[in-house]
């Protein structure tokens, strides 16, 4: 059984409010406002809070310890860890146990207690620090992921949390967010010119540790330097950093197990590298991230790849379409909306352009695979009806191989919107601007755990539940 801290919510160092800068403000005046007596009482609840969840957490975990030592009697049924640490027997119900409730007639929870987690990361530049927050609230949970599935920035953050021995992932990613944090221009500026200016000087003179000005660019658009040359930026800073934070034998251990996409140049097609088939390395993560044509191509067994963002931004389908099945958790941290209002000027329709082109595929590839699913589990469903004799010719039993019984979980973790963001909110490495998507990051993920979707009654023969992000 995984760590029952799966959906347990647990208070941290990094939960601090203020995902927005909006927010920040709002919390500021309602602050001015306090008297020493209420922030004294705040503190205190807040202190006393943290104290109950932790100590929440840690008897959830021995709990499942416990469970996991115990096998079930013959003719029970498994039990299910629900937030707070409670643990209920599917179908049952304790206190504090909001989404496992009580099935109804014709439901069960479709959620296994040995469950793999998948954590998958979509690809978007400077935005791919709402990741780390995420990942904060995941660690702090007990919850570590068995495979991570990332593109561009998310392959970077991916490989990472892979790269590293479980202590170290959290030190890893912020070493390799505060090397890329840039100081802004200061607040003095009039609204929008320092976010423009703060642009400026990052196509000018590229992000420290990441990525600089190419000498190849200042020859010309048309000069034939080759298709791993032929970019705007040189990102030899970034293979540099990468190499002072990832251990190449952890990334291959295959715990956890690291998939990073990238499209072939000349075929077009999407690739897979996985550490499981793979040996990967830095020219692979680097592949993933190679966004044309700022970031020039890598050759790989004597093929170019450039960044799979440019494909398939979202890459869930590696693991939707893995055979043989298994029961999973995926855990989708988007940095993208794939959601949002109707623009209303040029600025807000190219912001809104990006989105839609980044946020990918994810929905249809999702709503595809619940169909193929739904069939699957019909197929397994009618193998199971046959007599035995019937059921073990040669051609039932290859046809009953269409089928499956696994059912993975879906549940998406998406960003809020964030006031000034604009169609280069994938370049603002500024300092508040990879804090404020950080700590949301941290939040929106708390907020996921501690509803645990995956725990409420479902359908038994929807092999695919989506959980969308709290809004």
């Amino acid at each position: 059984m995984k760590s029952a801290a799966r959906g347990a919510k647990k208070s941290g160092s990094g939960g601090s409010a203020g995902s927005t800068s909006k927010s920040s403000k709002t919390a500021k005046t309602a602050k001015s406002g306090e008297s020493a007596e209420s922030q004294k009482t705040v503190k205190s609840a807040k202190s006393a809070k943290s104290a109950t969840a932790g100590k929440r957490a840690q008897s959830a975990r021995a709990t499942t310890r416990a469970a996991k030592r115990e096998p079930a009697a013959s003719g029970t049924t498994k039990v299910r860890v629900a937030p707070g640490g409670s643990i209920d027997a599917a179908g049952g119900g304790h206190d504090g146990v909001a989404t496992a409730a009580r099935a109804k007639p014709g439901t069960l929870s479709a959620f296994a207690p040995d469950s793999r987690i998948v954590l998958v990361l979509q690809g978007g530049g400077a935005l791919g620090a709402f990741q780390v927050g995420a990942y904060r609230a995941l660690h702090e949970a007990g919850m570590e992921p068995d495979w991570i599935i990332g593109t561009s920035i998310g392959a970077i953050n991916a490989a990472l949390i892979a790269g590293n021995a479980p202590d170290q992932r959290l030190p890893a990613l912020e070493a390799f967010w505060k090397r890329v944090a840039m100081n802004g221009l200061g607040p003095w500026l009039p609204p929008g010119m320092g976010s423009a200016l703060n642009d400026m000087a990052i196509m000018a003179g590229g992000v420290p540790g990441f990525f600089r000005p190419s000498r190849n660019a200042w020859r010309g658009q048309k000069a034939k330097v080759g298709v791993d040359r032929a970019a705007y930026y040189d990102v030899a800073p970034l293979r540099e950093t990468l190499g002072g934070l990832i251990d190449g034998g952890r990334l291959n251990a295959g715990a956890p197990r690291l998939t990073v996409g990238a499209v072939n140049v000349k075929t077009s097609e999407m690739r897979y590298f996985d550490s499981k088939r793979d040996t990967l390395g830095l020219d692979h993560i680097m592949a993933s991230g190679a966004l044309p044509p700022a970031f020039p191509a890598v050759r790989i067994d004597g093929e170019s790849y450039w960044d799979g963002g440019i494909y398939s931004n979202t890459p869930i389908e590696a693991v939707l379409d893995e055979t043989p099945r298994h029961d999973s958790l995926i855990i989708v941290v988007n940095v993208w909306h794939a959601h949002g209002d109707e623009p209303q000027s040029l600025a807000e329709v190219m912001e809104r352009q990006k989105d839609i082109q980044y946020a990918s595929r994810a929905q249809s590839h999702i709503g595809r695979q619940q169909e193929l699913h739904h069939l699957r589990h019909i197929i397994r469903t009618l193998a199971d009806t046959l007599p035995d004799t019937a059921r073990e010719t040669t051609a039932n039993r290859k046809l009953a191989g269409f089928g499956c019984r696994s059912v993975m979980h879906v549940a998406m973790c998406s960003p809020p919107h964030f006031d000034g963001e604009g169609a280069t909110k994938d370049i603002d490495f500024s300092t508040e601007g990879i804090g404020n998507r950080e700590a949301s990051g941290y939040e929106q993920a708390r907020s996921m755990l501690a509803r645990a979707p995956w725990l409420a009654p479902a359908d038994p023969m929807c092999g695919i539940i989506v959980h969308a992000a709290e809004t």
